[in-house]
């Protein structure tokens, strides 16, 4: 806001203030020409009555000054639409005070000449009456101006003072005198009312500009304002109420609320059908003076609620906003909190919700529970990634609500997990039924984008009461059942047994021990050794993991080692069987090697190369003294990083078996492929050496290609003497190894068996 410095007893004037006071100097064209000509012609009347002609020219120069005043004014009106800035105004204010100025001198002069040249006592008292009426009349039509009001009075008020101290005499003097508090009376009380009048627009002006204000914040509100007063009146609205109510643009102060209503109903925003109730909900409501809202609909769908906060005068303000996109949301967020965003099934929380009620209203009647879990999707999931493997997910939703009824309810508790809740059955056959016709939908072909996938499922199921009553306990047996479900055969279902909870809780045992035991290191490592056909001496001896258990004795490795690896176990106990075995066979014959079984898990996490260096450098063992068995299964992953593997371990100067060979998916490949040094070949080739010669052919053709290729050789599980014979046979098996010669045997046992200097096959032999 620009503001105009004035003098420093008068107040900073705002330009839209200071501009104004400049027209009004201007303004006022008639009484200003009266006033000049009055005054002129009283000059030469007194002129002509006295005779004396400088009291003419004083006359004729009043008239000549007021009709350049006139002409000034009428100048100012003709270049005021021209006028822009402030300084411009100035200009034209400090004009009008010159001429003002000259004016008032010249009336002061004639005064001073009246009573100096003459002794006429009427042209003195006329003359004095005028000019000290012109002075009264200054600060009535100037006080706008402070340096207009000053120059008049100064430039009147002196002369007439002097010519009153030049008549002489006492009483003169004292009127002289007296007129001089008059003319400062006068000024201040131009001052006075110019700042009276300034507080006064002052004042107008910030109620307007706080009234626009408030106008413009009202109008910009994202809620429609609806102000009623004690008689439910309306006082004010703004605009964003009429856009809401989608009312026309007319003025409504006065309305009552029936009128309002009225309104909304006639421009179609509210039904006629509700109009009524909405009526008398907002009556009520602005009677009741309470903070209190509710929704309304509106005839396009939407939702508009009204909020009631009373005031201290009886009415009460209506704030109205659209909640349309609000509530949507509200929606969607409480859809999401109960739904899974992926299939749209309900999610686990929604779904014991469900299972809560479905079993309390169910009684005693008959309901089970399937929890279904998907084979083979994590194979889909990494061969063509997790956005088709989402598009399998929401097929599979869909084959599940066509094969159930209408009263069954699904969910997806997370990852290929569902489960469905079959409320009000007559007995096992009813869940059977339902478990058999999904996993015949989920088991037939699926078409993901251009790729046919084939998974299966396997289930789980429960039942209620028969098995319990408890949405926690049926679900976790239900899914109790379903492990035992896909241990024993996938692809099928199994109702929960209590042989279940009795294996479940020793499979938790076995687990707490497992970890108990890797901390303690309770952990042994046994050794089987292999026997070099021609020197029928050990030439390798088999690192071998042994559980001694506490209270339950020898733990087979069978029973342990697949928990150990469902665990994730199974890695850092074969990183400790392998710092073990290495450490043992370093205190071994050097003509000795160990042989250490490595997992396909040890290959996932894809440091086996560094384990086996540093365990190799740790016990100071040549290299060389050491094997790394591997099964087929370590290629079932990605091969070409298995190989690279394989190949880091070979350089290094580790020497590696493929063992078990014949049994899976053997493929002669691997041979080839691989960075070989040994073949075992599995002790199934031996079961039938007795009845035929079909086995014995196997196993030559299996030894003759190996040794061809630059392989040693070894035949597991050899136990008769036949065998050996058979075997030994052979020219192309390089060692052998079975019960016949020793099985696993603790380390102290193996370090007496190898410095005896004798072994179990001269024995045999």
């Amino acid at each position: 806001m620009l503001l105009l410095r004035r003098r420093n007893d008068e107040p900073d004037v705002p330009a839209e203030i200071y501009i104004p006071f400049v027209d009004a100097l201007h303004a006022d064209v008639p009484t200003l020409f009266l006033g000049s000509a009055a005054a002129s012609l009283a000059a030469v009347l007194t002129a002509w009555k006295t005779g004396e002609v400088t009291i003419y020219a004083c006359g004729v120069a009043l008239m000549a000054v007021a009709g350049l005043r006139a002409l000034a004014t009428r100048a100012y009106a003709r270049a005021r639409p021209n006028l822009k800035d402030v300084d411009a105004f100035r200009r034209w204010e400090h004009r009008y005070i010159f001429g003002a100025a000259v004016y008032a001198a010249l009336l002061g002069c004639w005064t001073f000449l009246t009573f100096y040249l003459t002794d006429d006592p009427f042209s003195r008292l006329f003359s004095f009456a005028v000019t000290l009426a012109y002075m009264v009349g200054t600060p009535g039509r100037n006080f706008a101006s402070g340096r207009l009001v000053t120059a008049q009075i100064v430039g009147e008020g002196i002369p007439l003072s002097a010519a009153l101290f030049y008549t002489g005499g006492f009483y003169y003097a004292v009127f002289g005198l007296v007129l001089l508090p008059f003319f400062v009376a006068l000024t201040m009380i131009a001052g006075r009312l110019r700042r009276t009048l300034l507080d006064a627009v002052n004042a107008n002006r910030e109620m307007a500009l706080l009234a626009q204000r408030f106008d413009t914040a009202l109008n910009n509100m994202p809620h429609g304002l609806a102000m009623f007063d004690s008689d439910q009146r309306l006082l004010v609205t703004n605009k964003r109420l009429i856009q809401l109510l989608g009312l026309p643009q007319q003025e409504r102060k006065g309305a009552s609320v029936t009128e309002l209503v009225r309104d909304c109903v006639a421009a179609g925003t509210v039904l006629r059908s509700v109009g009524h109730q909405f009526s008398e909900d907002m009556e009520s409501r602005l009677a009741g003076g309470r903070s209190d809202s509710f929704n309304m609909q509106k005839q396009d769908g939407r939702t508009l609620n009204l909020t009631f906060q009373p005031m201290e005068n009886g009415g009460s303000v209506v704030l109205i906003e659209d909640v349309t996109e609000r509530r949507a949301a509200e929606a969607r967020i409480n859809h999401l909190a109960r739904y899974d965003s992926l299939t749209g099934l309900p999610n686990r929380m929604f779904m014991r919700e469900q299972m809560d009620k479905a079993l309390a209203a169910a009684g005693k009647r008959i309901c089970s529970i399937l929890f279904v879990d998907l084979d083979q999707f994590k194979q889909v999931n990494d061969t063509l990634g997790h956005p088709r493997g989402d598009i399998l997910l929401r097929a599979v939703a869909d084959r599940l609500r066509r094969v159930v009824r209408e009263a069954d309810i699904i969910a997806r508790f997370g990852g290929d997990e569902f489960v469905v809740l079959q409320s009000s059955i007559d007995g096992v056959e009813d869940a059977a039924s339902l478990a058999h016709r999904i996993i015949t939908s989920l088991s037939q072909t699926y078409e993901v984008d251009g790729h046919q996938v084939v998974i299966g499922a396997s289930i789980g199921i429960a039942m209620s009461p028969q098995d319990g009553t408890g949405v926690d306990h049926l679900l976790k047996i239900a899914d109790m059942a379903l492990y035992w479900a896909k241990a024993d055969q996938r692809g099928t279902w199994r109702f929960f047994e209590p042989e279940m909870d009795v294996r479940a809780h020793a499979r938790r045992s076995l687990e707490l021990d497992l970890r108990h035991a890797l901390t303690n290191g309770t952990f042994q490592v046994y050794y089987q050794p292999l026997f070099n056909i021609a020197t029928k001496k050990i030439s390798t001896c088999e690192a071998l993991l042994r559980w001694p258990h506490p209270s339950r004795g020898m733990i087979s490795p069978a029973e342990f080692i697949p928990v150990a690896e469902e665990m994730g176990l199974i890695v850092e106990l074969g990183s400790w069987v392998l710092r073990e075995a290495c450490r043992t066979c370093a205190t071994w014959p050097s003509d000795v090697r160990v042989a250490v079984n490595l997992s396909a898990n040890q290959f996932r996490r894809g440091d086996v190369a560094a384990t086996i260096r540093e365990a190799v450098e740790a016990a100071d063992l040549d290299p060389g003294r050491l094997e790394i068995e591997i099964t087929e299964s370590v290629m079932f992953q990605d091969t070409r990083a298995t190989r690279q593997i394989l190949s880091q371990i070979r350089d290094f100067g580790v020497r590696i078996s493929l063992d078990d060979f014949g049994t899976g998916y053997s493929s002669l490949s691997y041979l080839h492929s691989l960075p070989l040094n040994k073949v075992k070949i599995d002790r199934s080739f031996l079961e039938g050496l007795a009845l035929g010669d079909r086995s014995l052919v196997l196993l030559r053709g299996i030894a003759k290609l190996s040794a061809d290729l630059g392989l040693s050789v070894v035949v597991e599980g050899i136990e008769t003497v036949d065998q050996l014979a058979l075997v030994a046979a052979e020219g192309n098996v390089t060692e052998a190894q079975g019960f016949l010669f020793s099985p696993a045997i603790p380390a102290r046992q193996i370090e007496t068996l190898l410095s005896a200097g004798s072994t179990r096959m001269e024995l045999v032999a």
